[in-house]
């Protein structure tokens, strides 16, 4: 076999999808499997959306389109930083991408060098560590635990800054916590940034419309308007509008920066689905009232969720303030035995035995840089939630 370059060994494949993967390969043996891996809303795509695409189609409009996405789209996004985040991006200053994991990945690659160093607050999503060490740059890890609620604190950010120091990753609501900084909280670690020019922001506000009671959303540039040249702002149609499929990604920043993404975009993948584009401008300038009745939705999911769980012993779940996940802490599981004599030493052996002793799968924390833990995404049904919520007690009930 030809070997594998340098920069491909330097990373692994995302554990969110191999647990999805793996969940529907036993279903299709025949096991009764509850799968809570996926980051993907249960929600269909709007209406109004599907109607925007098939119109598109009808109107042939099925070709390339401009590289980084069309004059309409690019209005709607501009539109929706206005109207949602009090931002003011020129249309040049706006990308769209094959979804968001594009925009980070274009991000990255067309701005690090081998030597250069990120800030990635842990948990984090399983991908940024990974499109980081892709380029040859160092991911610099801050551990961000349970008990200061899985975020960053203006010290631990302090501190981790060197002079080599090029970019900040920061997600809120976050995957896979659903922890949500509000905007005193921001304005701190904003505080922090001012004194260290050289670093620039890159803010994933993927999850910014999944918020639940009294969590107000904000973001960097809007908390810290001197950041504004020094941050991209990242978002996309998938979650809040249950787009995941179409992809869909988009982002508002400096335009160097945007210019040098569309360059490397037009070497790789050229534009984005052109009817997917017609779809996500159709949501972002449409009837945004559905996003409350299905938050609704989620908020009691949540709270199933978490009441049980927290009703496990050796479980601990903080509830989250946006997102649909949870991440709930199992030390109080790790070196338990299970009936068939295994000792469950981490908690990649926690989210094994769920899988194989009641059929539900979750993932591990170690996959997000945060252990001992899991996540489980509560984007189904109550009543798949309540059996899975069960399996698990009835799990946890057989450990000794």
């Amino acid at each position: 076999m030809p070997p594998l370059s340098a920069a491909i060994q330097r990373i692994q494949p995302s554990p969110t999808i191999a647990v999805t993967n793996k969940a529907a390969v036993l279903k299709a043996q025949g096991r009764d499997i509850i799968g809570l891996g996926a980051g993907e809303p249960d929600f269909d795509t709007p209406d109004f959306v599907k109607e925007a695409a098939i119109a598109a189609i009808r109107a042939g409009k099925t070709k390339y389109t401009a590289v980084d996405g069309t004059p309409e789209l690019k209005a709607a996004i501009q539109a929706k930083f206005k109207r949602d985040n009090n931002l003011d991006y020129g249309l040049s200053q706006i990308t769209v991408n094959v979804g968001g994991k594009q925009t980070i990945f274009n991000a990255m690659l067309a701005t690090l060098d081998p030597g250069d160093e990120v800030v990635i607050p842990a948990p984090y999503w399983v991908s940024y560590p990974d499109i980081v060490a892709l380029t040859g740059a160092t991911p610099v890890i801050v551990n961000c635990g349970i008990d200061q609620g899985f975020k960053l604190r203006p010290e631990q950010l302090e501190a981790a800054i060197t002079p080599k120091t090029k970019w900040l990753i920061f997600n809120s609501p976050s995957n896979p916590t659903g922890a949500g900084y509000s905007w005193d909280e921001l304005k701190a670690l904003t505080d922090v940034l001012l004194r260290h020019p050289q670093v620039m922001i890159l803010t994933d506000d993927m999850y910014e419309h999944i918020v639940y009671g009294d969590f107000k959303f904000c973001t960097v540039a809007e908390v810290e308007p001197l950041l504004y040249d020094r941050t991209l702002t990242v978002n996309g149609a998938s979650k809040a509008y249950a787009m995941t499929g179409w992809r869909i990604g988009f982002a508002g920043g400096p335009e160097w920066l945007i210019k040098a993404m569309a360059k490397l975009q037009s070497q790789s993948t050229s534009n984005p689905c052109s009817v997917a584009q017609a779809a996500a401008t159709a949501a972002l300038n449409g009837d945004q009232s559905f996003l409350a009745e299905r938050n609704a939705a989620f908020e009691k999911r949540r709270d199933l969720v978490v009441s049980m769980l927290n009703q496990t012993p050796g479980l601990r779940c903080p509830v989250p303030e946006g997102a649909f996940y949870v991440y709930p802490d199992c030390a109080g599981l790790i070196g338990k035995t299970t009936p068939d004599g295994v000792v469950l030493g981490d908690d990649e052996a926690v989210a094994a035995y769920f899988l194989d002793s009641e059929g539900v799968a979750v993932v591990h924390g170690a996959a997000f840089g945060g252990s001992p833990a899991f996540r489980i995404s509560y984007a189904t049904s109550e009543s798949v939630l309540e059996d899975a919520c069960t399996r698990i007690q009835r799990a946890v009930g057989k450990l000794r």
